[in-house]
């Protein structure tokens, strides 16, 4: 199965062994001629903010049909925890997990920490786990492209002071509080809400 967001809007590509109570806009079909177009028309004739189904027999050929004109990233991050804070940014306006482009053949779990580093100043936070991915698209330069962050839950001792990195639109570094997260939630894109609820997903006390 993938889950891309597109737009902010939830687009799963499923096979028919996946298919259980679905409640959204649904395809389903064995070709893949035709489908990447069918499906960016579909998100230009309706404003309807409702999940989108594409159920076929090969996800993984669907996925490559409807995004073979992306440009393709891979990023890494994570959540970051400190005693019982968690490490977020404000980045352009909204509330992010800190994460960036992997450089090239860089292995996802340095790259994770590397760039938790550069935008929020602290250094040497531990992996704990693997959380999830999460796939965007987005523009960048007038390009359309897919981004497929690798995501960790990390840990962190230090005593540094944050220091937000402004080049990369990043306004803000804080702790925040379990009670404060609903709240970050409410000021954040879809995919990342999903990497915070993967991490709370046996504590749920997330609304």
């Amino acid at each position: 199965m993938y889950k891309v967001f597109i737009e902010n809007r939830a687009v799963f590509i499923i096979d028919n062994e996946e298919i259980n109570s679905l409640e959204g806009i649904i395809f389903k079909t064995k070709k893949l001629k035709g489908l990447r177009k069918l499906i960016f028309n579909c998100f230009s004739d309706t404003n309807i903010n409702l999940p989108m189904y594409v159920i076929h027999p090969n996800p993984e050929k669907a996925f490559s049909k409807i995004f073979k004109k992306h440009e393709f990233v891979e990023a890494a991050g994570g959540i970051v925890k400190k005693k019982n804070n968690y490490l977020f940014i404000k980045r352009n306006g909204f509330w992010d997990i800190p994460k960036g482009k992997l450089d090239e053949n860089e292995d996802p779990e340095l790259g994770a920490i590397r760039e938790i580093e550069e935008e929020c100043g602290i250094s040497e936070p531990s992996i704990t786990n693997f959380n999830c991915i999460t796939y965007h698209t987005y523009l960048y330069k007038g390009k359309p492209t897919i981004k497929k962050t690798y995501w960790y839950n990390l840990n962190y001792n230090g005593k540094e002071k944050l220091i937000p990195q402004l080049e990369e639109g990043i306004t803000e570094v804080k702790w925040v509080s379990k009670k404060e997260i609903n709240q970050i939630i409410m000021d954040s894109y879809p995919s990342i809400t999903d990497v915070i609820s993967n991490y709370f997903k046996d504590d749920p006390f997330l609304v």
